[in-house]
């Protein structure tokens, strides 16, 4: 996965709005991701974007998800219904210290698949590239330079100083 990316799709099923249930409380609700979770492994992958009930990306079922468009960072807002994960932050940072303009705007289906560059974020997985989704590549089909260049930053970060995220 992290040599060659993840192929996703995008789930039927929505994430709760986070008028029902905040994305900041960390509940065991996980309902709607595990039902996203079987659409995926159902299509033959392992992991599925989840939309809002707006029809913006939240995350993925276990996963957040990041975007690079031109030269900025993109990931939902946790007002999306994204968690305000700590390997996020991290990589938010790491982004901001390489120099690059992060940003947190409501994302469609179509800035998914016109994004130069995809990739997710977790405390387990840390940075997984995203290769294509629906069956459509994304930029190249490939792990792109600024996912390889983020990962590469937050393995000496998590390495070096012995930081657990």
């Amino acid at each position: 996965m992290y040599r060659e990316g993840l192929k996703l799709i995008t789930a039927a099923t929505q994430r709760i709005n986070p008028a029902a249930l905040s994305p900041s409380i960390k509940s065991l609700n996980y309902l709607n991701n595990i039902l996203a979770k079987i659409e995926a492994v159902n299509a033959g992958t392992v992991e599925a974007i989840m939309l809002n009930s707006d029809g913006y990306v939240a995350e993925c079922t276990g996963d957040n998800l990041f975007l690079v468009r031109g030269n900025r960072l993109e990931t939902p807002p946790v007002s999306a219904g994204a968690l305000n994960g700590i390997t996020r932050g991290v990589v938010m940072e790491l982004a901001r210290g390489m120099g690059w303009a992060v940003a947190e705007p409501n994302l469609t289906r179509y800035d998914v698949m016109t994004a130069d560059e995809c990739f997710l974020t977790g405390t387990a997985a840390e940075i997984v590239p995203v290769v294509s989704v629906d069956g459509r590549a994304i930029g190249s089909g490939r792990p792109g330079a600024v996912t390889l260049q983020l990962t590469d930053a937050f393995r000496k970060l998590t390495q070096t100083t012995g930081t657990v995220i």
